[in-house]
């Protein structure tokens, strides 16, 4: 280019960037099929949640997690949000008694069958006293075998208390002051439950073929309440009666400690 073309050139360029300057271009929306971008700072607390559930031993509740953030952040959605990205893979961001844990995916446990730890099987009578448990608690010993019908030996209750999926909760205002029991936390963790009204209901019950389809007439189910606060027909659990020895030895207070 000469020295003649150049001196055209460089007014013209000026020219238009003057131009660009003093004028003002209109904002235009985003379409509707466009998101914006989330800003650096939303991810990173996205990754801060996430790093924070990976690492954990067990599920945290989300005031644990609020810790992390400054004060009115909305960890909810924080979590909701990090759930949507984890549906679809491998492993799914679960809610379990009102607490966020990773969990593998339903339709993948059938690849860790062969490294899944064996694990004791439950008596029937265990598992029919832990569902009576499950559905009419706060109940006693006595009200179990009159719902069964059949007597529950000692062990069964010394079993369900040693795997932390029942408790004592306190004893019953009647003779005997008998003690009431409930079930914990480890419970729904264990069954992946986020509260006990997750339990199935009487239709789905049958549509798994679990009760009789010739139910007596007005035959209904309880609803399962698993509330702390005991009820106004019981009294706390006094430190002394909870040193009744078990059939091993043990005392109910050393098992009550681990509901």
């Amino acid at each position: 280019m000469t020295a003649k073309q150049l001196s055209r050139v460089v007014p013209m360029t000026e020219d238009e960037t003057a131009r660009e300057q003093t004028s003002t271009r209109p904002v235009l929306a985003l379409p509707s099929n466009v998101i914006a971008l989330q800003s650096t700072d939303r991810r990173e607390k996205l990754r801060i949640v996430e790093a924070l559930l990976f690492a954990a031993s067990e599920p945290l509740e989300e005031a644990v997690l609020a810790q992390h953030f400054g004060e009115g952040e909305d960890v909810r959605a924080l979590l909701e949000e990090l759930q949507g990205i984890y549906a679809g893979r491998g492993v799914n961001l679960v809610r379990v008694s009102g607490k966020w844990a990773f969990r593998t995916a339903d339709d993948l446990s059938f690849l860790l069958e062969k490294q899944a730890v064996e694990q004791r099987r439950l008596s029937r009578a265990a598992l029919e006293t832990l569902a009576i448990i499950a559905y009419h608690q706060p109940v006693t010993r006595a009200e179990i075998e009159e719902i069964r019908g059949v007597s529950t030996s000692k062990g069964t209750i010394d079993v369900l208390l040693e795997t932390g999926w029942i408790k004592l909760r306190g004893r019953r205002r009647a003779p005997g002051r008998p003690v009431t029991y409930g079930t914990t936390a480890s419970f729904l963790e264990h069954f992946g439950f986020d509260q006990i009204q997750d339990l199935p209901g009487l239709n789905e019950l049958k549509g798994a073929g679990l009760l009789d389809s010739s139910l007596p007439p007005g035959f209904s189910m309880p609803n399962p309440d698993d509330a702390a606060n005991l009820r106004e027909d019981e009294d706390p659990l006094e430190d002394e009666a909870a040193d009744e020895p078990l059939s091993d030895g043990r005392s109910l207070s050393d098992l009550a400690a681990r509901g």
